[in-house]
């Protein structure tokens, strides 16, 4: 990194570590959690200032719009389409009602669509597959992008109900997905300067969001740092590492979505709901919490050390395959 980069580096961790310490503004700007229905727990969150990722997702795209090295008009497009999906979630954290699904889905397919094509255009269509470089034909690139970025998007939301577990998987994340770039050679300044901007931003959210809780991200700061990953890895040439690095997401939000959704489909087209795990309650950190009686603070180190192992292990595969 520069020196330009690293003084960046610490003026936002110390300007966000303020902006989060007095929530400026909170009482205009912020909504007030009003707990999940069906949610485990959900209710000691009840009227804590949420919708926070507002500030440390715009503070992240500035910071990265300003510092990074070679700035484009496509980085700038991808980081207005952050902004974006931080905006409709924001909207619905501050709403008196909360939206539907539908909505929300819809919302997330159109903003999806148009970055992916906007990422293909910018960035190519070129990807790494084990050792292979391979460049796709266009269209089934953008099919591939939308669907990675709406699974990263809903199942980052999802594992958003333990305190500290999204943001501390999200930093996992990204921090394999830059060792991982580094060893297949994709890693480039830009690449390195977004991944630390991105992991302080959440280490800084972290310092108030780990349990108890004193504020909440919201959809938010879910739904674009769902977003965000899902770009990072495609930025890096590595979006079949989401597979595994996103596995954390995908078994404890994932498995909710894709439970909801066999079991609505099914219930339109056969006239007759199939409820898949019937004995598992998702997301899976419910599972833990209520089945398990697990306390919140166990359940999001259990989640999040099976998140590392998972990490360490591909990392040591890529090494052992150079």
């Amino acid at each position: 990194m520069e020196l330009t980069s690293i003084i960046a580096s610490i003026a936002l961790l110390v300007i966000e570590f303020i902006v989060l310490k007095n929530l400026p503004l909170k009482d205009k700007i912020l909504g007030k959690d009003r707990g999940k229905k069906f949610v485990q727990g959900s209710n000691v969150n009840i009227g804590k200032p949420t919708g926070v990722g507002v500030y440390f997702v715009t503070l992240f795209a500035i910071f990265s719009m300003i510092f990074t090295s070679h700035i484009s008009i496509g980085l700038v497009v991808i980081l207005g389409f952050l902004l974006i999906e931080m905006i409709t979630g924001y909207l619905d954290d501050i709403s008196e009602k909360p939206w539907g699904e539908y909505i929300k889905g819809a919302l997330d397919i159109i903003v999806s669509v148009i970055a992916a094509v906007c990422i293909a255009y910018f960035f190519g269509t070129n990807a790494l597959l084990f050792s292979m470089d391979i460049t796709f034909n266009v269209v089934i690139y953008v099919i591939l992008a939308v669907a990675l970025l709406l699974v990263s998007i809903n199942a980052t939301n999802a594992t958003d109900g333990v305190d500290g577990l999204s943001s501390t998987l999200s930093i996992l994340s990204v921090i394999t997905l830059m060792v991982a770039s580094y060893i297949r050679g994709t890693l480039d300044s830009d690449g390195i300067v977004l991944g630390i901007f991105f992991i302080i931003s959440l280490f800084v959210y972290l310092l108030f969001n780990h349990y108890p809780s004193k504020m909440l991200m919201g959809d938010a700061g879910s739904r674009s740092i769902g977003f965000f990953i899902a770009f990072y890895a495609m930025y890096l040439k590595i979006p079949f590492s989401y597979l595994i690095i996103g596995l954390p997401f995908l078994l404890d939000g994932g498995i909710s979505i894709l439970k909801i959704t066999i079991g609505r489909i099914s219930d339109k087209v056969l006239h007759k709901k199939i409820i898949i795990l019937k004995n598992i309650r998702t997301p899976l950190h419910d599972h833990l919490k209520k089945e398990m009686n697990f306390s919140p603070l166990k359940t999001m180190r259990i989640i999040s050390c099976c998140g590392l192992v998972i990490d360490v292990i591909y990392i040591i595969i890529l090494l052992l395959a150079i």
